[in-house]
């Protein structure tokens, strides 16, 4: 069951809510002594995982299908960072990072629980028996917790409104609907989008599909420490073709031998050129002022868009301080203590 994008919260008493969770969507199914974990692509997870399938192999229930995310904790919030670590293609590493860091499975559906499928039921009873599901087998010590729900249109505006730390946003779920797999007629999400002013510290070039002068393909963006020291944060490359000219001369013109003073770009990435994987070195002279979705780990996690140029704020102005993110104490505690809302 997957979520149709919308810019709103859904208002109506057909609605529930649950926090959307910065993590690996996963079903996770228990047959006696076997337990596979899958997935939105199918990909199999136990692999990564071994202390969830030894967490589900140790609950009382010998048979169920639970829809969930699989998390890893870390301080306050969550780590995606470290989430992301865990694809590790070395089993010694895995075993590693499982005893280090290990993750959390966080429930919300149950589809099957014993030999009762519950797929073709409206979410009402199957959220029902999932939480009497959690309450019978869920603890603080087998890995596994109920992701929080509510009916309040306030509970989910304070999720959206607080989101950081582990989550990115509110699911909106329709309770007159049964499980909508392979569709997103029952399920919206809405994610939580800031914006951050940021200096311009280089840029990449991009191809050029008709030959000649090379040109602008995506911008290299710099936040400042308290120590004041310039780091990379992260680019942005949706520029305009018609732009792109004009925006190289205007950047050609500051051209440095260096920019960032703290963490600087590396090499070739996904989003570099196959004619140049160098980056040109910017004076810390212009700000723009970018929308984003996630920061962590001291960047932004996916490619931010240009919003507007910033000839008002000065470079030093632009600061970690902009993309601290508070934490939902109540909502991580939820998860912590294994209740829900």
């Amino acid at each position: 069951m997957e979520a149709r994008s919308v810019a709103t919260i859904p208002v109506g008493r057909e609605w529930q809510y649950e926090p959307k969770w910065d993590g690996f969507r996963c079903l996770l199914a228990r047959d006696a002594d076997t337990v596979a974990m899958h997935s939105k692509s199918g990909q199999n997870l136990g692999r990564y995982f071994p202390e969830v399938v030894a967490a589900a192999l140790s609950l009382r229930e010998k048979s169920f299908v639970l829809d969930g995310e699989i998390i890893v904790p870390v301080g306050r919030g969550f780590s995606f960072d470290d989430l992301l670590q865990r694809l590790h293609p070395a089993a010694s590493r895995v075993k590693k990072l499982s005893e280090q860091t290990p993750a959390l499975f966080l429930a919300f559906d149950l589809l099957r629980k014993g030999k009762t499928e519950l797929a073709d039921e409206l979410l009402p009873k199957r959220r029902s028996q999932l939480e009497d599901f959690a309450d019978r087998h869920f603890s603080s010590e087998n890995l596994f917790r109920l992701s929080p729900a509510s009916l309040k249109l306030t509970d989910a505006e304070r999720w959206l409104a607080s989101a950081g730390g582990g989550s990115d946003g509110v699911i909106a779920k329709r309770l007159d609907l049964p499980y909508q797999a392979g569709n997103r007629d029952g399920m919206q999400k809405i994610k939580c989008y800031r914006s951050a002013d940021c200096v311009i510290g280089g840029f990449r070039y991009g191809e050029n599909p008709q030959g000649g002068r090379m040109v602008v393909g995506s911008v290299l963006l710099g936040l400042y420490d308290a120590d004041g020291l310039l780091h990379h944060v992260g680019f942005s490359s949706g520029i305009k073709a018609k732009d792109k000219p004009a925006l190289t001369d205007k950047l050609e013109a500051v051209a440095s031998d260096r920019s960032f003073t703290g963490n600087a770009p590396g090499g070739p990435s996904r989003w570099s050129t196959k004619r140049s994987s160098e980056w040109q070195p910017l004076k810390p002279k212009y700000v723009v002022e970018v929308s984003y979705d996630h920061f962590t780990g001291g960047r932004f996690r996916h490619g931010t868009s240009i919003l507007r140029w910033r000839p008002d704020k000065k470079p030093r102005q632009c600061t970690f301080e902009q993309v601290h993110q508070k934490i939902d104490r109540r909502l991580m505690a939820a998860i912590t203590s294994t209740k829900h809302i």
